[in-house]
């Protein structure tokens, strides 16, 4: 092992041969110094300040230490082994220290770089960020010129549409009602997403064999019986819908419902299902598709109607004439009469969309009322439960409807 140096944490070795004055006196601490005293065995030596009396007492002792020394030289030497053992362990406790101070210096430099670093980068984030802002402000500025653009485009060719002679006339004013429509039931009737969620209700519903969805739009359905392993196709008026179905690879086509319901051959389809048509149709027209429907289904095959609940008064007076092309809202209790008089059985009709808390009328809290107050409040708890009941209930309904099987 190498020398330590001077001092207390160690240095470099003072110049010039070890002396036993260093241990005089205040000891030193240098650890060099010490090994040096044991390794070499170094007597101290035996002095006196006292004259003449001090000089004998010297004689004295350099002619007794031999007498004293021989017998405890085992017991000298084993202490000599030890003390240089303990200064080995307090020179590596003393590098272990030297290394762990200068990693906490090294830590110390790298935590500074990192909180610089850091600094850096959230400057450059907020740099990044108000970039992003000028940039998206300067794209909705532009999304929002090219949006009246499009529609002071789709204003004149529909004006254009009325005023042309021609079936190209003709075309022009259908497609242009029929993007109309799609950004309506985009607005008001919710995402692909939301929709499909609502329709999965219906799943358990089915029976087997083939599914025929009239109106089928988007093809909201249509997807969710393709994920089911559910063989199914759809029918629409919109020849801009029956596109957006073949884009997702679902098989639609474009026509008149009625008369591909008539096409279909008697007593083969496992269900016909339709969302939000009926409210399109006059009363006969309905009970028309409710027949066609019983004769294309096979046996045991289900019907599924869904349309706007017209036992919410929100719904009937206001919501329901969002649409301009609706016609009339279909009360559950007529519908199920049509169904039950075309043959159907085993008819359900099944509330959908509550409408959210927050839209419904409040409750008044009976716990934070006095006792003597409380059946007042209940009584008016009560009357808000029926009011809310009839404002509100549910949006939509939906009828199932099964064909008998056959004996």
């Amino acid at each position: 092992m190498s020398d330590g140096g001077a001092g207390e944490g160690g240095g470099a070795r003072p110049d010039g041969p070890r002396r036993v004055d260093e241990f005089l006196g205040e000891p030193t601490r240098d650890l060099g110094a010490w090994r040096w005293l044991w390794t070499e065995d170094v007597r101290f030596p035996v002095r006196s300040h006292r004259g003449l009396l001090g000089r004998l007492l010297v004689l004295f002792k350099r002619l007794l230490a031999p007498l004293v020394r021989t017998p405890q030289n085992d017991l000298w030497e084993r202490q000599r082994v030890f003390n240089l053992i303990a200064l080995e362990h307090l020179q590596e406790l003393r590098d272990d220290a030297l290394r762990a101070r200068g990693a906490v210096e090294k830590v110390g430099w790298h935590e500074g770089r990192i909180e610089q670093l850091e600094a850096y980068w959230r400057q450059g984030l907020h740099e990044v960020m108000v970039h992003n802002d000028a940039l998206f402000a300067r794209l909705d500025q532009k999304t929002d010129r090219l949006r009246r653009e499009v529609a002071e485009l789709w204003g004149r060719l529909g004006a254009l549409a009325r005023v042309a002679p021609g079936s190209d006339g003709a075309a022009l004013a259908r497609a242009g009602e029929e993007h109309a429509y799609l950004r309506l039931e985009a607005r008001h009737r919710g995402t692909e997403e939301e929709i499909r969620e609502r329709l999965e209700v219906y799943l358990p519903h089915l029976a087997g064999g083939e599914v025929l969805d009239l109106g089928c739009g988007r093809g909201e359905f249509l997807a969710l019986l393709r994920d089911a392993g559910v063989a199914a196709r759809g029918v629409d008026s919109s020849a801009e819908m029956v596109e957006a179905c073949r884009a997702k690879g679902l098989a639609a086509a474009e026509g008149d419902l009625f008369a591909r319901l008539a096409a279909e051959a008697e007593g083969t389809l496992g269900a016909v299902v339709s969302f939000h048509v009926i409210e399109h149709l006059p009363p006969p027209r309905i009970d028309q598709l409710v027949k066609l429907a019983w004769r294309a289904l096979r046996p045991g095959g289900v019907l599924i109607l869904e349309t706007p609940s017209p036992l919410s008064l929100v719904v009937a007076a206001r919501n329901f004439w969002l649409d301009p092309t609706h016609q009339r809202p279909v009360h559950p209790e007529l519908l199920r009469l049509l169904a039950e008089e075309a043959g159907f059985m085993d008819i359900q009709i099944v509330q959908l969309r509550a409408f959210p808390e927050a839209s419904r009328l409040p409750e008044i809290d009976l716990a934070a009322l006095a006792a003597d107050q409380r059946p007042l409040a209940d009584a008016v708890n009560r009357l808000r439960d029926r009011i809310d009941e009839l404002l509100f209930g549910c949006q939509d309904y939906g009828l199932v409807g099964r064909k008998p099987p056959s004996r």
